[in-house]
């Protein structure tokens, strides 16, 4: 029972059944109105037939009296046409008496019948009315083979035609079936691998009508799935790695002032303090990330200078600038339209780009921090001197813990979500972050803010 109702219900039988419908229908319409139409051209054909042979024997009955003057005589050719035409055929004088009868039993009698017979009339001359020698009536004996009934073998060829056409209909609509269903079933095959953790599962077809499409939309959902379960693990990986590096020291730090090897000292307590507040930056970076991606950001808009936040992004990075021995320079013009933004966020975002230039900038080099407004948004630039990204690696420097340099060494470059939380906070504010380098002549990083419409 189970099999049968999965069987009713499958999408390839009800296809099926509902084409064999219509195509039942619509044969049974055919054959009816064919049927129809065939029984009343087979009638109106006898009735013409009947009539034309009416007109037969009244010329023939019409050519005997002229010819005789009388009508005895007549019966034999009454009774040849009769069994010829298999008809009730009878004569009667002007008088109404019968002077033929195919039947031999009304002869001599006057004929009386309800059937409006036919005049036997002669030739006249032009301008005088014709002669009439008698009347005769006509009509098909019981049981005597109709005209019409030769549209029974019509009728059943209209049968077996069907019959075929419903065969062949059934055959091609399961063909039609399957061509259609063949997607589909793909389809739920690779969609129960995927529920089932295969994220590799695609769907392989041909069609390029909807059904194709709908398989090019899951192969693209698939894709993404599998790109962001990648993606997940790398960072769980990345995250347990970027861990695992301050606690290891903090830790071996402990342990050697448990054992009395190292003393506490100063030194000490600083190289603690500073893996803590790595620790502490990056618990921060995941958090804003984690919100950020939640779309769950809180974000504290004011109408804010872009180039007064310039200026003191630019002044809290002076001792890294320093320390590095490169130039930074802004170049703003003095007067820019507020953006309704969170200063905080947006210093932060500037902050991880400037430091991200002085990292991969060499000694000498010059980072310039540049603000210009067209139309009805800000963009701000930061462009660095320095050894650029390769092309194979920009599309992905917005990946969270993607570093261009593999060696995962901090002394190249933080532990790499200083750019994933830049796209997210400009993304929050309703602009566009994007990346622009040339490997050994530098990089420019822009993204765009709003600003206030008056």
């Amino acid at each position: 029972m189970p099999r049968i109702r999965s069987a009713i219900h499958s999408l390839q039988v009800r296809l099926i059944l509902s084409f064999v419908l219509v195509i039942l229908v619509a044969i049974g319409a055919v054959f009816l109105f064919v049927r129809q139409q065939a029984i009343s051209e087979f009638r109106s054909y006898e009735q013409s037939l009947n009539q034309a042979r009416q007109n037969y024997i009244v010329r023939i009955l019409s050519n005997y009296y002229a010819g005789t003057g009388t009508w005895t005589g007549i019966q034999p050719y009454v009774n040849q046409i009769g069994t010829l035409y298999d008809w009730h055929i009878v004569v009667t004088d002007n008088s109404g008496d019968v002077v033929a009868d195919s039947q031999s039993s009304l002869t001599g009698q006057a004929y009386v019948t309800k059937v409006t017979g036919q005049s036997i009339t002669g030739i006249a001359p032009p301008g005088f009315p014709a002669p009439t020698f008698g009347t005769l009536y006509t009509e098909p004996l019981p049981g005597a083979t109709s005209t019409v009934s030769l549209g029974g073998p019509i009728v059943a060829n209209l049968l077996w035609g069907g019959a075929i056409a419903i065969l062949l209909a059934v055959f091609l609509t399961f063909l039609l079936a399957q061509m259609m269903i063949s997607p589909v079933r793909a389809l739920t095959a690779a969609t129960k691998k995927l529920g089932k953790g295969e994220l590799s599962a695609r769907v392989q077809t041909k069609d390029k009508g909807e059904l194709g499409d709908l398989a090019a939309a899951f192969n693209s959902m698939a894709d993404d799935l599998e790109r962001n379960e990648k993606m997940r693990r790398n960072m769980i990986a990345d995250t347990a790695h970027e861990l695992r590096t301050p606690l290891s020291n903090i830790k071996g730090y402990l342990e050697a002032i448990q054992d009395g090897i190292v003393e506490p000292d100063a030194a000490i307590i600083k190289s603690l303090n500073e893996e803590a507040t790595l620790l502490s930056r990056l618990t921060d970076d995941l958090q804003d990330l984690a919100m950020a991606d939640a779309g769950v950001l809180k974000l504290n808009k004011q109408p804010q200078d872009i180039g007064e936040i310039i200026k003191q992004s630019v002044s809290s990075v002076a001792a890294n600038v320093n320390a590095k021995g490169v130039i930074l320079q802004t170049d703003c013009p003095a007067t820019l339209t507020p953006c309704d933004v969170d200063a905080q966020r947006i210093t932060q975002v500037l902050y991880n780009l400037i430091n991200n230039a002085i990292i991969h900038t060499p000694f000498g080099g010059v980072i310039t921090v540049k603000a210009t407004q067209t139309g009805h948004e800000t963009a701000i630039s930061v462009s660095d001197t320095g050894e650029g990204i390769p092309a194979e690696d920009l599309p992905f420097i917005f990946e969270r813990f993607y570093r261009v340099d593999k060696s995962r060494s901090r002394a190249t470059g933080g532990h790499g979500l200083g750019l994933t939380i830049a796209r997210r906070l400009v993304e929050a504010h309703g602009g566009t972050i994007t990346a622009q380098s040339e490997p050994g002549k530098g990089s420019t990083f822009t993204f765009t803010l709003p600003c206030i419409v008056v």
